[in-house]
């Protein structure tokens, strides 16, 4: 026993990068990712990665570097899920939903080197990069699209290349950089921004894989499941599932939106057994008009159930809203509870108390619209409720409570679909 020393083997850091390594020895070629018409096996998914690694570090990616995503649920973003850590950089994935001040805002606080934008976020981004400081290096932009040569032909100057050329360009035989220490960061997150800015938050290699592990066995995830992606990838990393579903050498069914018809027909005909979504999800799946018996059964799983505000999946600031709100040249006074939706369990409804003396009066869409110019879209009031004024407590608070119950009096909403 004296004589045992610590080897890579047995004293190698934590991170779950290895996983994707083994799985393309193991289960090489077996399926890891179907999206449409595409499907990569294993080891093609995992060579894509590290040519994708070995093109960020010939843009000048070094590690510590922030490396930003903006996409939904695509194979290029399951593949950036280990192809920008494994250059060495930090992945920053941030959610599609963001209007331009919120993404930038994000920007410039992870300082973020180069970002991966899908097609139909690209004028967000845009926008975003309008908003930065004069002195503020302006991230690379790289342009991902589901048509590669499609991609090319639309890359313009405010972008580098596209997605697929980075991958045709790089090399396969790439090293990838594997971390010193388990402490190194390799993701940052940001909070909601329910109370106050959105907050980064940052995971080590070790945090990672070790949440990643814990998914798994709290699941009881077997070998090799098929993984419907209706969890967005940008929401606390997919839950940790697109390391996760490597580790098991599962096979990841990619989408770029769903509804409760397209996951019935995924489900079908792949022969789902595992999902993860917000409750938002399954009230797609028990309102769908063309449920069918399922010929296998399907294991899922959910989490906020759901919490006040929340609107599929987002947690909101009322607080954030009614400061919106109260920027409006008409309004006096504001303030923002949830109602009942049938659809998304909850909406933002907005009583809104006008101004003396107005020769015109705003209407309810006056108002929605003037939200939707300032915020994302998944903030913006549903309903609007005009009263002479507001509630309030002998000390001049607005009383919430009473505004609740006239909200839920109201019913649920029907046919909000953000």
């Amino acid at each position: 026993m004296e004589e045992l020393k610590p080897t890579p083997a047995s004293l190698s850091p934590l991170t779950p990068l290895a996983f994707l390594e083994r799985t393309a020895t193991v289960y090489g070629d077996c399926p890891s990712v179907i999206y449409n018409n595409i499907t990569y096996t294993w080891s093609q998914t995992h060579r894509r990665c590290l040519q994708v690694a070995s093109s960020l570090s010939s843009y000048g990616i070094k590690p510590g570097h922030v490396v930003s995503v903006v996409a939904p649920n695509i194979p290029a973003m399951y593949e950036l899920q280990f192809a920008v850590p494994m250059s060495g950089a930090i992945l920053n994935n941030i959610n599609t939903r963001l209007d331009a001040r919120t993404m930038s805002i994000l920007l410039r606080h992870s300082e973020s080197k180069l970002v991966f934008v899908d097609c139909l976020s690209r004028d967000v981004i845009l926008d975003a990069m309008s908003l930065l400081p004069p002195n503020t290096k302006r991230p690379t932009l790289v342009l991902i699209a589901d048509d590669a040569e499609a991609a090319e032909s639309s890359v313009t100057d405010d972008f580098c290349c596209a997605y697929e050329s980075m991958v045709e360009k790089g090399d396969p035989g790439f090293k990838w950089v594997q971390p010193h220490n388990e402490w190194d960061p390799m993701v940052l997150n940001y909070t909601s921004g329910t109370t106050s800015s959105p907050k980064g938050v940052v995971h080590c290699h070790r945090s990672v894989f070790t949440i990643t592990v814990g998914s798994l066995i709290d699941w009881g995830v077997p070998k090799q499941p098929v993984y419907l992606w209706t969890l967005p990838i940008f929401h606390a990393n997919g839950w940790s599932y697109p390391w996760g579903i490597a580790a098991v050498g599962g096979t990841n069914i990619c989408l770029r939106k769903f509804d409760g018809p397209t996951i019935y027909s995924l489900i079908k005909r792949h022969g789902v057994t595992h999902m993860c979504g917000a409750p938002v999800v399954l009230t797609m799946l028990t309102n769908s008009t063309n449920k069918e018996p399922l010929r296998n059964p399907i294991q899922i799983l959910t989490a906020g159930a759901p919490p006040p505000s929340a609107v599929g999946g987002e947690n909101i600031s009322s607080v954030e809203i009614e400061s919106v709100l109260y920027t409006h040249p008409a309004v006096n006074e504001a303030a923002v509870v949830a109602r009942p939706d049938e659809f998304w369990g909850e909406t933002p409804c907005a009583f809104v108390g006008l101004r003396d003396g107005l020769t015109q009066k705003p209407g309810e869409k006056d108002i929605i619209d003037f939200c939707r110019e300032k915020m994302p879209h998944y903030m913006v009031p549903k309903t609007v409720v005009f009263k002479d004024e507001l509630p309030k407590t002998s000390t001049g608070k607005i009383q919430k409570f009473v505004l609740r119950g006239i909200a839920k009096g109201m019913g649920s909403s029907k046919g909000s679909r953000m």
